[in-house]
C-alpha cells in the first residue's frame, strides 16, 4: 500500500512539473527528478527521438557523471528495423512487444555492461518519441514488477510531454514555412504591380516614373500619419496602380503636348473609374486598392470626379493618393509647363487645403518635407 500511495504522489508531482514549466528541457529535468526519486534511483537520463537523425538525443542526465558515454552524449543511434519501424512519414512505429524489447535490448548495447538496468521506450499512439534509461536502485536491489509499473506509468507522462513539444516544433515549423512562403508571395505581387506600374507610365513619355513616385509619396505621408506598416505597404500599391485606368485612354490624348479639350478632357478623366474596374476582381493582400484609384481625383468640396464626393465620403487613403499623385505632377516637368519648386508647391497645397485637399495630409506632407 505504501508503494502505491508513493506511486501516487510520484504522478502528481510529475503533472505538477510537466503543467507548471514552458522550458521544455527543464520539464525534461523535473520529470526524470521525480522518476528517480520515487524509485531510488541511482542514476538515469531521459532521450528524445530525432526522426531526421534516427536517433535518441538525451535531453536530461542525472547520476552517469563520467560513465555516461562522451561518444553518446548527445545522440544515442538506433537502428529503427529493431524497433518494427514503419517508414510512414512519421517516424518509427513501435508495432508489437518485440519491437519493443528490440529497442531495450539496442539502447541498453550502447552502455557499459551494468550502467543501464531498465531502458523504457516513449510511445504515443504507436509512435517513438523517446525513451528514459535508469540504472540501479540506491539499495541494490532489483527492479519489481511495482516498480516496473510505476516507471510506465511516470514514463507515460513524459511521453506525452515529449509528443506535445515535437508537435509544437512542427507548428512552428510550418509557420516559419509559411510565412516565408507569404512574404516569397506578397515579394512576386509587388513586382508585378512595379510591373504594371512601368507599363502604365510608358505609355505617357512625359511622366515616366510617375507611378513609382507617387507610391513612396503615399507612403511617406502615410508615415507621417501614423499608420501600420500594413496600410503603408497597402497605401505604396495603391500609388503604383492609381493610374492603371489611362490604359483604356487614347495615348495621343495622354501625351498631348498642350492642355486638351473638354471632350478630350472627359475621355482622360474616364480613367479613374475605368482602374477601379481593372483592380476590383482581384483579390489583394491589402484593402481598398481599387477605391483608392476610383477616388484619387475627388475633392474634399465635391467638385473631383468621377463621383463628386466631398470630405468625409473620399476614404483617408484615396486622399493620400491625391495629394501624392499632385505633387508628383507639379514637381516635375509638363510638355505645357515647368517644374515648380517644392517650396512653391507646399504654399499651393495649404491654399487648397480643405477645397482640393485634406488638411490634414497636406499638414503630414509638409512635416515630412520641411
Amino acid at each position: 500500500m505504501r508503494k502505491v500511495l508513493h506511486a501516487f504522489a510520484a504522478l502528481a508531482d510529475l503533472g505538477e512539473e510537466i503543467a507548471e514549466t514552458n522550458d521544455f528541457e527543464e520539464m525534461v529535468r523535473s520529470a526524470l527528478h521525480v522518476v528517480l526519486g520515487a524509485l531510488g534511483i541511482r542514476r538515469g537520463a531521459v532521450a528524445e527521438f530525432e526522426r531526421e537523425a534516427s536517433a535518441l538525443r538525451v535531453v536530461a542526465t542525472r547520476g552517469f557523471g563520467e560513465a555516461f558515454p562522451p561518444e553518446v552524449s548527445s545522440l544515442l543511434k538506433i537502428d529503427s528495423a529493431h524497433a518494427d519501424a514503419h517508414t510512414n512519414g512519421a517516424g518509427p512505429h513501435i508495432s508489437s512487444s518485440q519491437g519493443v524489447s528490440r529497442l531495450e535490448r539496442e539502447i541498453k548495447g550502447l552502455f557499459a555492461c551494468g550502467e543501464v538496468e531498465v531502458v523504457m521506450p516513449l510511445v504515443v499512439r504507436g509512435e517513438l518519441v523517446g525513451a528514459i534509461m535508469l540504472g540501479g536502485k540506491a539499495r541494490g536491489d532489483s527492479f519489481s514488477t511495482e516498480d516496473r509499473e510505476v516507471i510506465r506509468s511516470l514514463g507515460r507522462h513524459i511521453g506525452v510531454g515529449l509528443h506535445n513539444h515535437r508537435l509544437l516544433r512542427e507548428v512552428e515549423r510550418r509557420a516559419v514555412e509559411n510565412r516565408k512562403l507569404y512574404e516569397d508571395l506578397k515579394a512576386i505581387y509587388k513586382d508585378t504591380v512595379r510591373a504594371f506600374a512601368v507599363a502604365i507610365d510608358c505609355k505617357d513619355k512625359y511622366t515616366q516614373g510617375h507611378s513609382e513616385r507617387v507610391g513612396k509619396y503615399s507612403e511617406i505621408i502615410a508615415r507621417e500619419l501614423g499608420w501600420s506598416e500594413e496600410e503603408v505597404e497597402g497605401i505604396a500599391i495603391a500609388g503604383y496602380l492609381h493610374d492603371i485606368g489611362k490604359l483604356i485612354v487614347d495615348r495621343d490624348i495622354i501625351n498631348a503636348p498642350y492642355p486638351i479639350d473638354a471632350k478630350k478632357s472627359s475621355e482622360l478623366n474616364r480613367h479613374p473609374a475605368a482602374g477601379y474596374e481593372i483592380l476590383r476582381p482581384i483579390k489583394h493582400p491589402f484593402a481598398d486598392i481599387p477605391l483608392m484609384a476610383r477616388y484619387h481625383h475627388e475633392r474634399p468640396d465635391g467638385r473631383g470626379y468621377p463621383d463628386g464626393l466631398k470630405d468625409e465620403e473620399i476614404p483617408l487613403g484615396a486622399k493620400i493618393v491625391s495629394l501624392a499623385d499632385s505633387f508628383d505632377a507639379m514637381t516635375t516637368d509638363r510638355p505645357y509647363r515647368r517644374r515648380r519648386s517644392f517650396v512653391e508647391v507646399l504654399a499651393d497645397f495649404r491654399r487648397n487645403a480643405g477645397q482640393q485637399f485634406s488638411p490634414a495630409v497636406v499638414a503630414a506632407l509638409c512635416r515630412a518635407l520641411l
